[in-house]
């Protein structure tokens, strides 16, 4: 009902805006703020121009967008002790239900906008140097002795418990008992060079500090590094994977206390627009727009992509990819892999 809402009194104020009148608020700038993940960075600010310059054409209305970053996890946290976000696009179902758990966003806002309120996906990726020097395949080279891996902390990072779900299920899909499994991760995790607290500071403390030799990265992440240093890194991606599905939600009470509730239903459902959906394809998210999607879609030649394709088809179609459900929900990995005292805490504390 909110989304129809919302688009009922953008047709209200364009018909206000063609009648010759503006409404009194539309002369100043409502200024709100999207509290998100780390590598949401350069999607973000792409998407905030066009849908500023929307919103204004449809409406009359200037608006500003106040952006923050950091680890989805703590980025979480920071919202529900206090941080005022009139939405977060936060990198997993999970972190913005701990928003909902502290009262600020209401029940079902998986079902507020489509596609469980993900507006685009991405997966799991590993980013090597040139040439591949440890001649890194799959996971389970991320458990031998000579690899040092950098991921993200999944006590404060989203794109942490990807990576960590990720693993998980390709040794699961090796015929591995859950202790055998127990067991690789504690070794992978035992080869982690540097824990940083989100997906940005894991790929500085690789790219930028030479630190380790493979990075878990999101896609997006892994493309970006191939753009900004042309011939030094390459992206492997292993045999499965799993589908990440970032989600974004109206913060509902901090929306109601600022007056910003249309503006916010606005800003996420525009997310899903076709101009919206081509700026996420061009910045390395995969697109839900189906016919947006099949635009970027292309077949590489084994596992190892070198650079960016010139043609800008960038999505590998073949890899196998898991999901949440296979984990039981979020509320169930969870309480089984991330809570204090779980399966996380023993493999790291040990």
């Amino acid at each position: 009902m909110k989304n129809k809402a919302v688009k009922i009194t953008s047709l209200v104020l364009a018909l206000t805006l063609a009648a010759g009148s503006l409404p009194a608020y539309a002369e100043e700038t409502i200024e709100f703020t999207n509290v998100s993940y780390d590598p949401t960075r350069e999607l973000y600010a792409a998407y905030n121009e066009i849908f500023t310059k929307h919103y204004e054409e449809t409406t009359g209305q200037k608006v500003e967008v106040v952006q923050s970053h950091g680890g989805s996890g703590k980025q979480a946290l920071e919202v529900a002790n206090g941080l005022e976000a009139d939405v977060v696009t936060l990198a997993l179902e999970g972190d913005v239900q701990v928003v909902a758990d502290a009262g600020l966003i209401d029940e079902g806002f998986t079902s507020e906008f489509p596609l469980d309120s993900s507006p685009y996906t991405s997966t799991i990726v590993f980013l090597v140097r040139s040439g591949n020097p440890k001649n890194i395949l799959d996971w389970n080279d991320l458990i031998r002795d000579d690899v040092g891996v950098i991921t993200p902390n999944p006590k404060t990072s989203g794109g942490a418990m990807w990576n960590y779900l990720a693993a998980w299920y390709y040794f699961e899909q090796q015929g591995q008992s859950e202790e055998e499994i127990l067991e690789s991760i504690r070794t992978l995790y035992g080869n982690v060079v540097v824990l940083d607290s989100g997906a940005r500071g894991a790929t500085t403390s690789f790219v930028e500090n030479g630190q380790g030799d493979v990075l878990l990265a999101w896609e997006n992440e892994a493309f970006l590094s191939l753009e900004e240093h042309p011939g030094e890194y390459e992206i492997v991606v292993p045999s499965v994977s799993i589908l990440c599905q970032p989600t974004v939600a109206v913060v509902d009470e901090v929306a109601k206390k600022h007056g910003t509730e249309e503006i916010a239903q606005e800003y996420l459902n525009y997310l899903y627009s076709d101009e919206a959906q081509e700026i996420e394809a061009q910045n390395y998210y995969r697109p839900s727009t189906e016919s947006i999607y099949d635009e970027y879609v292309t077949e590489y030649d084994g596992n190892t992509i070198t650079g960016i394709p010139e043609d800008g088809k960038w999505i590998n179609d073949q890899i196998e990819l898991t999901n949440i459900e296979h984990f039981g929900g979020w509320a169930e990995a969870r309480e089984k892999h991330f809570a204090d005292g779980a399966y996380f805490d023993q493999i790291y504390e040990q």
